[in-house]
């Protein structure tokens, strides 16, 4: 167990990459709504599990010739704790991420602007040549004259994978309301489902066992409820605490006890005695739950008439980027 050899000094904890996902809202009838996508099951990290647009920073993310508009990259990395050119990359990766598996681009012609629809051919050819690293976000905006809107997002939140986990991400969560004019796509490299929900619905799901979600997507979704419209959410991030939560572990006995500071919910215990001295497997290290039989596959609870949830099956459409 890599727990125990982390402990004993025999391996040493893989040092996070850095990464940001964007909680996109959008303001129905019956409160607001945030974009999740299920990742495909071929992803090396959280495979089937319900997620927002996200992923890694990208080394051109620093560039010093991204079209830039709203709080300057000082304002952010004050905000993040980090320094400029880090906290640029987070949020040009945020923006960039945004774009790539959701369609929606936080950028305008200026700094009061938005762009609208950017469903045609040739903004999907662009969205193809981001994912596959073929082009640079800087290159992207500079070349179609945009600025990246920073004023557009808000800070929320900031997890780190636990030390013992082999792959690691240093996460920022912000939140961001849909432009107008603007939709989301359901195609993307990692993603085979997406989803319009309410927060509530969506963690009353979880609770259910019907969505698999991680720990840190749950609890910011528990956070965002007690919001009646994004521009609320948007307005609140200003004050939210992003001191980073990390996973604990401990021993108690034969059992490994892991814990999250502040979201006790996600405690777990696991025995950690060799299989051969165990009577049943091992429950998995991820605090989500898993559907009893008669409940079938994870999927939304959307499918159900009346509520607000939009789903899309993606079966057809692999832009070129791949799994990251």
């Amino acid at each position: 167990m890599r727990i125990r050899a982390l402990a004993a000094g025999e391996i040493t904890a893989m040092t996070p990459r850095r990464a940001a996902t964007v909680m996109l809202l959008r303001d129905d009838p019956a409160g607001p709504a945030v974009h999740m996508l299920r990742r495909r099951a071929s992803m090396a990290f959280a495979a089937g599990a319900y997620a927002y647009p996200g992923g890694g920073v990208d080394p051109r993310d620093d560039d010093g010739t991204v079209g830039w508009a709203g709080p300057g990259r000082d304002v952010w990395a004050r905000r993040l704790g980090v320094d400029a050119a880090s906290a640029q990359a987070i949020v040009c990766a945020a923006v960039r991420e945004t774009y790539e598996e959701a369609g929606v681009l936080l950028a305008g012609e200026t700094a009061g602007t938005v762009v609208g629809d950017t469903t045609g051919d040739d903004w999907e050819a662009d969205r193809d040549a981001l994912a596959g690293h073929e082009l640079s976000f800087a290159d992207f905006l500079n070349r179609r004259g945009l600025v990246l809107r920073s004023d557009l997002l808000g800070a929320w939140a900031r997890w780190i994978t636990p030390e013992f986990e082999p792959r690691r991400y240093d996460t920022w969560f912000f939140v961001a309301a849909l432009p107008p004019g603007q939709r989301t796509r359901n195609a993307s490299t990692e993603a085979d489902r997406t989803v319009w929900i309410r927060p509530a619905e969506a963690t009353e799901a979880y609770d259910r066992g019907e969505l698999l979600m991680m720990p840190p997507t749950v609890a910011t979704l528990r956070q965002l409820q007690s919001y009646g419209s994004a521009d609320e959410a948007l307005a609140g991030s200003d004050s939210r605490d992003l001191t980073p939560v990390l996973a604990t572990a401990r021993m108690e006995g034969e059992e490994l006890v892991l814990s999250w500071p502040g979201h006790e919910e996600f405690t777990k215990r696991v025995d950690s005695r060799p299989s051969e001295q165990k009577q049943s497997p091992s429950p998995h290290l991820s605090p989500s739950p898993s559907p009893s039989p008669s409940q079938g596959p994870r999927q939304s609870a959307s499918q159900s008439p009346g509520q607000t949830a939009t789903e899309t099956e993606t079966q057809t459409h692999t832009p070129s980027g791949g799994s990251r």
